[in-house]
């Protein structure tokens, strides 16, 4: 254990290192940007050591692994995100331990969310997953809505009991024309944060950029990271 300590301290001191060095090209300062580390397919006994370290924010993207987890956990002031494509039958479940839900991308998710939030007496903050690579009225390959949809589903977040509007989320698309655009793909992203701030000015949080592209999203403006084998390793295989 006391290995493993130490390998996840120099992993996270090389991330933190990262992102202030991004900060610094960029004018920014490294307060303002906050890591998400994505435990998925680590025990939480890595959870625990991380916590240990300093990390506040820990994220999960399959909710059979992150429930578990975050109960094996509910003793330690962690913030648990949920960032994987939810379906309707795991709301409950998810409701009842995640802070907040970065894969916000369909209608009948938040109406699902909002009873489940209430019934858990909870509030969760929402983040709208927009997937730079869909169509009109289409989700994109990862998961998110189309930028057009963005509107919407803001404003029934934001009426939605249980539920509070924090921002935008995106995965760099893998097709389109910002597939291999990390950079552009993010700075699209601000753009739209800034059109929805326009009518939500609370809804100020931007979650982009992952282990190989933080920089990309922290020169773009992102305010969250989301960075699992930068810290905890390459992933071992699910069975």
């Amino acid at each position: 254990m006391t290995d493993r300590k130490t390998e996840l301290a120099e992993n996270l001191a090389r991330v933190e290192e990262r992102i202030a060095s991004a900060c610094a090209a960029a004018g920014r300062k490294p307060a303002d940007v906050t890591l998400i580390v994505v435990t998925k397919t680590y025990p939480a006994s890595d959870v625990r050591l991380l916590h240990g370290l300093g990390v506040r924010h820990v994220a999960e993207n399959r909710d059979q692994d992150a429930a578990p987890k975050a109960a094996a956990c509910a003793d330690l002031d962690l913030t648990w995100h949920f960032v994987g494509q939810l379906q309707t039958n795991k709301v409950r479940s998810v409701a009842s331990y995640a802070d907040m839900v970065q894969s916000i991308d369909r209608v009948k998710l938040i109406g699902s969310l909002s009873t489940a939030a209430v019934r858990a007496g909870r509030e969760l903050g929402c983040l709208i997953q927009v997937a730079l690579d869909a169509e009109s009225g289409e989700r994109g390959e990862r998961g998110g809505v189309a930028p057009d949809g963005i509107a919407e589903l803001a404003a029934l977040v934001e009426q939605a009991p249980g539920l509070r509007l924090g921002g935008l989320m995106t995965v760099a698309p893998l097709a389109g024309e910002y597939a291999g655009r990390q950079r552009a793909a993010f700075e699209r992203l601000l753009e739209f944060s800034s059109r929805l701030r326009a009518d939500h000015p609370a809804a100020n949080m931007v979650s982009a950029g992952m282990s190989a592209d933080l920089e990309e999203a922290v020169a773009a403006g992102a305010t969250h990271v989301r960075v699992g084998t930068a810290v905890l390793g390459v992933r071992p295989r699910l069975g």
